[in-house]
């Protein structure tokens, strides 16, 4: 009797401890094929409830770019071999440009990426049907087909291209490139520099050491010329960029001309990954990425201690909008902790203290104000990318920002800091926000942007093999 009781004892115990814990393996469990726009919980940030019409309103397949005749047309073609992934035979893939105002038209042609492909225009705020992201905006690309994306380059900047499906493999293996859309009159004399780290070695458009600028341009980068530097980071954390030789301004961040920005010397940029910094000098100098790469002409200073605080650079000038009128305010907390992800147990990122699936989807309505706090605590540095929009940043731990309004599409959000952004809801969609540490995604840290009655007919998972993160 005894030995029965303390088998009851012991099983009643064992169910206590189990119990729970089986009912978070449960929970957390993700089906095979789901609509991206239906999980989580929605936060209206304090607005009035603004939802998904899953019958009607607006489908993120018709939220497409313009017909007409392109002034920019372009075939890239995927590949992979092995751990490499090449477009067009090569990575970084071909750089494209067009004007500002163009119609660029882009068919992506996946020859053999056994995965799936799609391309995600990072920081172009394309209509949301060609934001390239598997699975909410498209079906990737299966090998032996094709798709065609078409847009206008509506802001002169300096962005890039970059897979959207796998990324966290495909990125690092190569399947990138830069666009840059340049003003209606360029000035000329500028370059792109992409940085990227293959198997452990920096390069610059995929050359090791130090190179010289490309002849392009004229006699661009002879001296007493101006150079506008392109800085690109395609790696997945954060790099420190100076100029060797002569003093700098950063006259653009993310695609986003600053207002009177000064000469800087002494001092180096901090580019989060995904960002983008042009940066302007005279001839001769050379633009240093650490890790041993640089571009340009002159010998090579040491790398600068101090950082430039974009909070304070360059003057103040009109924002376009008041954030002080938001209609909706959303917090973005960035944590860490213990659980289980899709059935996994570890050590997962968490948003608002949540695991994906149950995570936010922030909710709002065309024309609306928004105010997001993004605060991150959970030890390691995240590289904040929203998708469709650029953010102003209003402030860092609580200090306002004072210089030129610092526009951006990724936001580098160090261990303990806290940013305060604000934008205008003006391009209708389903949008993802997430880290681009691409190896953060598929641990949880991401979170969408959704506007009212939009939906998707596309799936994650299903059929396709769509894995948009």
């Amino acid at each position: 009797m005894r030995t029965s009781v303390r088998a009851a004892i012991a099983t009643v115990a064992a169910l206590a401890v189990l119990g729970p814990i089986g009912w978070f393996w449960y929970d957390s469990l993700v089906p095979g094929t789901y609509d991206m726009a239906t999980m989580g919980y929605a936060d209206y940030g304090g607005g009035p409830p603004a939802g998904h019409q899953h019958t009607g309103g607006i489908s993120v397949a018709d939220l497409r770019g313009p017909s007409g005749t392109p002034a920019v047309t372009v075939t890239l073609t995927t590949r992979r071999d092995g751990d490499r992934y090449t477009i067009n035979g090569s990575s970084p893939g071909p750089e494209i440009r067009a004007r500002q105002g163009d119609l660029i038209q882009v068919t992506l042609v996946n020859e053999s990426v056994p995965d799936g492909v799609t391309l995600h225009w990072h920081g172009v705020d394309v209509p949301n049907g060609e934001d390239g992201v598997a699975g909410i905006t498209q079906d990737a690309i299966a090998p032996g087909r094709s798709h065609v994306y078409r847009f206008v380059a509506r802001d002169a900047g300096t962005y890039w291209y970059h897979s959207h499906q796998v990324s966290h493999e495909q990125v690092r293996g190569g399947l990138f490139g830069a666009l840059v859309i340049e003003p209606p009159s360029p000035a000329g004399g500028d370059h792109v520099v992409q940085v990227h780290t293959y198997q452990g070695r920096r390069t610059i458009n995929g050359k090791p050491g130090v190179s010289e600028f490309p002849a392009t341009s004229g006699e661009a980068a002879s001296s007493g010329r101006t150079v506008r530097a392109r800085v690109i980071n395609t790696d997945a954390g954060p790099i420190r960029v100076w100029v060797s030789g002569t003093a700098y301004r950063v006259v653009a961040v993310d695609g986003r001309d600053l207002h009177q920005p000064g000469p800087i010397g002494g001092a180096a940029v901090l580019l989060t990954a995904g960002g983008r910094v042009d940066l302007e000098f005279t001839a001769p100098g050379r633009v240093d990425v650490g890790g041993g790469a640089a571009i340009g002409s002159g010998a090579a200073s040491a790398e600068p201690r101090e950082l430039v605080d974009l909070l304070t650079y360059g003057t103040p000038a009109p924002l376009g909008f008041d954030p002080g009128r938001a209609t909706r305010v959303f917090d973005y907390r960035i944590g860490r902790r213990i659980g289980f992800l899709d059935g996994m147990p570890g050590m997962w990122w968490t948003v608002n203290g949540r695991l994906f699936p149950d995570v936010p989807m922030f909710m709002v309505r065309t024309g609306d104000i928004v105010r997001m706090t993004i605060r991150n605590v959970s030890g390691e540095v995240h590289p904040m990318h929203l998708h469709g929009h650029h953010a102003v940043v209003l402030s860092r731990n609580g200090v306002a920002a004072t210089g030129s309004p610092w526009w951006i599409d990724s936001l580098d959000v160090a261990d303990g800091d806290r940013y305060e952004i604000a934008f205008v809801a003006d391009n209708p969609g389903i949008w993802a926000d997430h880290c681009h540490n691409l190896e953060h995604v598929p641990e949880g840290l991401t979170a969408h942007l959704a506007y009212a009655d939009v939906s998707t007919p596309y799936r994650v998972g299903g059929d396709a093999g769509n894995v948009p993160e």
